[in-house]
Protein backbone atom coordinates (compact mmCIF):
# COMPACT_ATOMS: atom_id res chain seq x y z
CA UNK A 1 0.00 0.00 0.00
CA UNK A 2 1.21 3.44 -0.50
CA UNK A 3 2.03 5.64 2.39
CA UNK A 4 -0.49 8.44 2.48
CA UNK A 5 1.84 10.44 4.69
CA UNK A 6 5.21 9.94 2.27
CA UNK A 7 2.63 10.31 -1.03
CA UNK A 8 1.86 13.79 0.41
CA UNK A 9 5.25 15.13 0.99
CA UNK A 10 6.47 13.85 -2.03
CA UNK A 11 3.47 16.06 -3.92
CA UNK A 12 4.37 18.81 -1.66
CA UNK A 13 8.47 18.28 -2.82
CA UNK A 14 7.29 18.51 -6.35
CA UNK A 15 5.72 21.65 -6.76
CA UNK A 16 8.00 22.96 -4.42
CA UNK A 17 10.78 21.63 -6.98
CA UNK A 18 8.90 23.42 -9.99
CA UNK A 19 8.61 26.84 -8.19
CA UNK A 20 12.44 26.94 -7.31
CA UNK A 21 12.65 26.17 -10.51
CA UNK A 22 11.08 29.40 -11.65
CA UNK A 23 13.04 31.40 -8.91
CA UNK A 24 16.22 30.08 -9.38
CA UNK A 25 16.22 30.40 -13.28
CA UNK A 26 15.59 34.52 -12.55
CA UNK A 27 19.18 34.24 -11.15
CA UNK A 28 21.02 32.19 -13.77
CA UNK A 29 24.10 33.94 -14.81
CA UNK A 30 23.48 36.52 -17.89
CA UNK A 31 26.07 34.79 -19.74
CA UNK A 32 26.18 37.27 -22.53
CA UNK A 33 24.26 40.27 -23.63
CA UNK A 34 24.85 38.94 -27.37
CA UNK A 35 23.97 35.37 -27.32
CA UNK A 36 20.83 34.21 -29.56
CA UNK A 37 17.86 33.22 -27.88
CA UNK A 38 17.71 29.79 -28.72
CA UNK A 39 21.49 29.02 -27.77
CA UNK A 40 20.70 30.86 -24.35
CA UNK A 41 17.57 28.98 -23.45
CA UNK A 42 19.69 25.32 -23.95
CA UNK A 43 22.17 26.68 -21.92
CA UNK A 44 19.65 27.37 -18.92
CA UNK A 45 17.64 24.44 -19.71
CA UNK A 46 21.40 22.25 -19.34
CA UNK A 47 22.54 23.79 -16.05
CA UNK A 48 19.45 24.05 -14.07
CA UNK A 49 19.22 20.72 -14.55
CA UNK A 50 22.91 19.50 -13.79
CA UNK A 51 23.76 17.56 -10.66
CA UNK A 52 27.34 18.73 -10.54
CA UNK A 53 29.19 15.40 -9.08
CA UNK A 54 32.25 14.56 -7.43
CA UNK A 55 32.12 11.25 -6.28
CA UNK A 56 35.84 9.41 -7.08
CA UNK A 57 37.44 8.08 -3.96
CA UNK A 58 40.80 10.32 -4.45
CA UNK A 59 38.33 13.54 -4.42
CA UNK A 60 39.86 16.28 -1.91
CA UNK A 61 38.37 19.18 0.46
CA UNK A 62 39.74 21.23 -2.57
CA UNK A 63 38.12 19.84 -5.30
CA UNK A 64 34.91 20.15 -3.73
CA UNK A 65 35.48 23.58 -2.87
CA UNK A 66 36.26 24.10 -6.73
CA UNK A 67 33.24 21.96 -7.57
CA UNK A 68 30.66 24.26 -5.65
CA UNK A 69 32.36 27.33 -6.66
CA UNK A 70 31.76 26.15 -10.49
CA UNK A 71 28.08 24.84 -9.46
CA UNK A 72 27.48 28.40 -8.06
CA UNK A 73 28.69 30.33 -10.98
CA UNK A 74 26.84 28.48 -13.70
CA UNK A 75 23.79 28.22 -11.93
CA UNK A 76 23.87 24.58 -11.74
CA UNK A 77 20.78 22.39 -9.36
CA UNK A 78 22.96 20.88 -7.09
CA UNK A 79 26.36 19.70 -6.16
CA UNK A 80 26.65 15.31 -5.36
CA UNK A 81 29.56 14.38 -3.53
CA UNK A 82 30.33 11.97 -0.93
CA UNK A 83 28.70 11.80 2.42
CA UNK A 84 31.99 12.83 4.49
CA UNK A 85 31.70 16.47 2.28
CA UNK A 86 28.33 17.06 3.17
CA UNK A 87 29.55 19.82 5.68
CA UNK A 88 31.74 21.29 3.80
CA UNK A 89 29.73 21.13 0.76
CA UNK A 90 26.95 22.75 2.61
CA UNK A 91 28.56 25.62 4.19
CA UNK A 92 30.17 26.91 0.41
CA UNK A 93 26.71 26.82 -1.35
CA UNK A 94 24.70 28.67 1.77
CA UNK A 95 22.67 31.29 0.31
CA UNK A 96 23.13 30.30 -2.87
CA UNK A 97 20.09 28.53 -5.34
CA UNK A 98 22.63 24.83 -5.66
CA UNK A 99 20.86 22.24 -3.19
CA UNK A 100 23.67 19.87 -1.47
CA UNK A 101 23.22 16.35 -2.26
CA UNK A 102 24.86 13.42 -1.47
CA UNK A 103 24.68 9.69 -1.94
CA UNK A 104 22.86 6.62 0.38
CA UNK A 105 24.48 2.75 0.14
CA UNK A 106 26.43 4.17 -2.49
CA UNK A 107 27.11 2.60 -4.85
CA UNK A 108 26.51 -1.54 -4.06
CA UNK A 109 23.01 -0.58 -2.51
CA UNK A 110 23.99 -3.62 -0.38
CA UNK A 111 24.20 -2.40 2.45
CA UNK A 112 21.37 -3.36 5.90
CA UNK A 113 18.44 -0.80 5.92
CA UNK A 114 18.93 0.08 9.29
CA UNK A 115 22.93 1.52 8.27
CA UNK A 116 20.97 3.32 5.23
CA UNK A 117 18.48 5.15 7.05
CA UNK A 118 21.75 6.08 9.97
CA UNK A 119 23.43 7.52 6.90
CA UNK A 120 20.59 9.59 5.62
CA UNK A 121 19.77 11.16 9.17
CA UNK A 122 23.76 11.97 9.68
CA UNK A 123 23.82 13.69 6.04
CA UNK A 124 20.43 15.54 6.28
CA UNK A 125 21.76 16.55 10.01
CA UNK A 126 25.08 18.01 8.32
CA UNK A 127 23.37 19.94 5.80
CA UNK A 128 22.25 17.67 2.62
CA UNK A 129 18.66 18.67 1.10
CA UNK A 130 18.77 15.86 -1.66
CA UNK A 131 19.40 12.04 -1.27
CA UNK A 132 20.65 9.82 -4.05
CA UNK A 133 19.76 6.63 -2.48
CA UNK A 134 21.43 3.32 -4.17
CA UNK A 135 18.64 0.96 -4.38
CA UNK A 136 18.82 -2.57 -3.17
CA UNK A 137 19.47 -4.61 -6.78
CA UNK A 138 18.93 -8.26 -5.59
CA UNK A 139 15.65 -6.96 -4.09
CA UNK A 140 14.74 -5.56 -7.07
CA UNK A 141 15.59 -8.29 -9.37
CA UNK A 142 13.92 -10.49 -7.37
CA UNK A 143 10.31 -8.09 -7.40
CA UNK A 144 10.93 -8.23 -3.39
CA UNK A 145 8.67 -6.33 -1.77
CA UNK A 146 11.68 -5.11 0.95
CA UNK A 147 13.41 -2.98 -1.42
CA UNK A 148 10.14 -0.79 -1.49
CA UNK A 149 9.87 -0.67 2.39
CA UNK A 150 13.29 -0.19 2.68
CA UNK A 151 12.96 3.19 -0.08
CA UNK A 152 9.98 4.26 1.60
CA UNK A 153 11.76 3.99 5.27
CA UNK A 154 14.24 7.08 4.35
CA UNK A 155 11.30 8.77 2.16
CA UNK A 156 9.40 9.16 5.57
CA UNK A 157 12.40 10.34 7.77
CA UNK A 158 14.00 12.86 4.32
CA UNK A 159 10.43 14.43 3.83
CA UNK A 160 9.80 15.15 7.60
CA UNK A 161 13.10 17.57 6.73
CA UNK A 162 12.03 19.02 3.58
CA UNK A 163 14.87 16.38 1.89
CA UNK A 164 14.28 15.08 -1.88
CA UNK A 165 15.00 11.24 -2.20
CA UNK A 166 16.39 10.14 -5.71
CA UNK A 167 16.33 6.15 -5.89
CA UNK A 168 19.29 4.59 -7.94
CA UNK A 169 17.81 1.71 -9.59
CA UNK A 170 21.28 1.00 -11.95
CA UNK A 171 19.57 0.28 -15.12
CA UNK A 172 22.75 -1.09 -16.69
CA UNK A 173 21.95 -4.43 -14.35
CA UNK A 174 18.02 -4.92 -14.99
CA UNK A 175 16.15 -6.01 -17.90
CA UNK A 176 13.05 -4.35 -19.19
CA UNK A 177 10.79 -5.86 -16.95
CA UNK A 178 12.81 -5.67 -14.01
CA UNK A 179 13.14 -1.89 -14.96
CA UNK A 180 9.25 -1.53 -15.00
CA UNK A 181 9.08 -3.37 -11.86
CA UNK A 182 11.90 -0.71 -10.41
CA UNK A 183 9.49 2.52 -11.74
CA UNK A 184 6.32 0.89 -9.55
CA UNK A 185 8.58 -0.11 -6.60
CA UNK A 186 9.86 3.45 -6.49
CA UNK A 187 6.44 5.28 -7.24
CA UNK A 188 5.14 3.34 -4.31
CA UNK A 189 8.08 4.15 -1.86
CA UNK A 190 7.07 8.51 -2.13
CA UNK A 191 10.00 8.97 -4.01
CA UNK A 192 10.81 12.21 -5.49
CA UNK A 193 12.82 10.75 -8.81
CA UNK A 194 13.90 7.45 -9.86
CA UNK A 195 17.54 7.72 -11.47
CA UNK A 196 19.22 5.44 -13.71
CA UNK A 197 22.90 5.01 -12.59
CA UNK A 198 25.69 5.51 -10.13
CA UNK A 199 27.90 5.29 -12.50
CA UNK A 200 30.31 2.41 -10.65
CA UNK A 201 28.44 -0.20 -12.75
CA UNK A 202 29.90 -0.14 -15.94
CA UNK A 203 26.77 1.24 -17.23
CA UNK A 204 25.34 4.70 -17.58
CA UNK A 205 22.38 6.76 -19.07
CA UNK A 206 20.66 5.75 -22.08
CA UNK A 207 17.95 7.99 -24.05
CA UNK A 208 15.96 4.18 -24.37
CA UNK A 209 15.94 4.15 -20.51
CA UNK A 210 14.99 7.58 -19.72
CA UNK A 211 11.96 6.77 -22.45
CA UNK A 212 11.03 3.75 -20.46
CA UNK A 213 11.65 5.23 -16.92
CA UNK A 214 9.30 8.28 -18.10
CA UNK A 215 6.37 6.35 -19.66
CA UNK A 216 6.04 4.00 -16.25
CA UNK A 217 6.67 6.24 -13.49
CA UNK A 218 3.89 8.42 -12.46
CA UNK A 219 3.82 12.15 -12.94
CA UNK A 220 4.91 13.21 -9.01
CA UNK A 221 8.09 10.65 -10.04
CA UNK A 222 10.59 12.61 -12.24
CA UNK A 223 13.65 11.38 -13.71
CA UNK A 224 17.54 11.48 -13.62
CA UNK A 225 19.59 10.44 -15.91
CA UNK A 226 23.12 9.77 -14.35
CA UNK A 227 26.28 8.00 -16.17
CA UNK A 228 28.29 9.04 -18.90
CA UNK A 229 26.99 12.26 -19.67
CA UNK A 230 29.60 13.92 -20.92
CA UNK A 231 28.76 16.35 -23.94
CA UNK A 232 25.69 19.16 -24.47
CA UNK A 233 24.26 16.74 -27.22
CA UNK A 234 23.73 13.77 -25.23
CA UNK A 235 21.99 15.99 -22.47
CA UNK A 236 19.79 17.83 -24.53
CA UNK A 237 18.46 14.03 -26.14
CA UNK A 238 18.46 12.81 -22.50
CA UNK A 239 16.57 15.95 -21.47
CA UNK A 240 14.16 15.89 -24.58
CA UNK A 241 13.44 12.35 -23.44
CA UNK A 242 11.85 12.97 -20.46
CA UNK A 243 15.31 13.43 -17.78
CA UNK A 244 14.77 16.42 -15.68
CA UNK A 245 17.72 15.98 -13.80
CA UNK A 246 21.33 15.08 -15.17
CA UNK A 247 24.23 13.55 -13.02
CA UNK A 248 27.67 14.57 -14.32
CA UNK A 249 31.00 15.71 -13.43
CA UNK A 250 31.49 16.85 -16.93
CA UNK A 251 29.02 20.15 -16.05
CA UNK A 252 31.61 22.68 -16.91
CA UNK A 253 33.20 21.22 -19.77
CA UNK A 254 30.01 20.83 -21.43
CA UNK A 255 28.50 24.75 -20.39
CA UNK A 256 32.48 25.64 -22.19
CA UNK A 257 31.23 23.85 -24.96
CA UNK A 258 27.95 26.14 -25.21
CA UNK A 259 29.80 29.27 -24.60
CA UNK A 260 32.40 28.84 -26.72
CA UNK A 261 29.52 28.93 -29.58
CA UNK A 262 29.16 31.91 -28.87
CA UNK A 263 32.76 33.29 -30.65
CA UNK A 264 32.19 31.02 -33.69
Amino acid sequence: MFDTTSNAKSIENFVVLKIQAVICRNYRPDYSTNMNTQLKETIERIACAIDHTALKPQTTHSDIEILCNEAIKHGFASVCVNPSFVSLAARHLAGSCTATGTVIGFPLGATLPDVKIYEAIQCMAAGATELDLAANIPLLKSGDSRATDEIAAICKIAHSEGVLVKVIIETSLLNESEKIYACEAVARSGADFIKTSTGFSGGGATVEDILLLRKHSPVKVRVKASGGIRDAKFAIALLDAGAERLGTSAGVAIMQSLLSEIDE
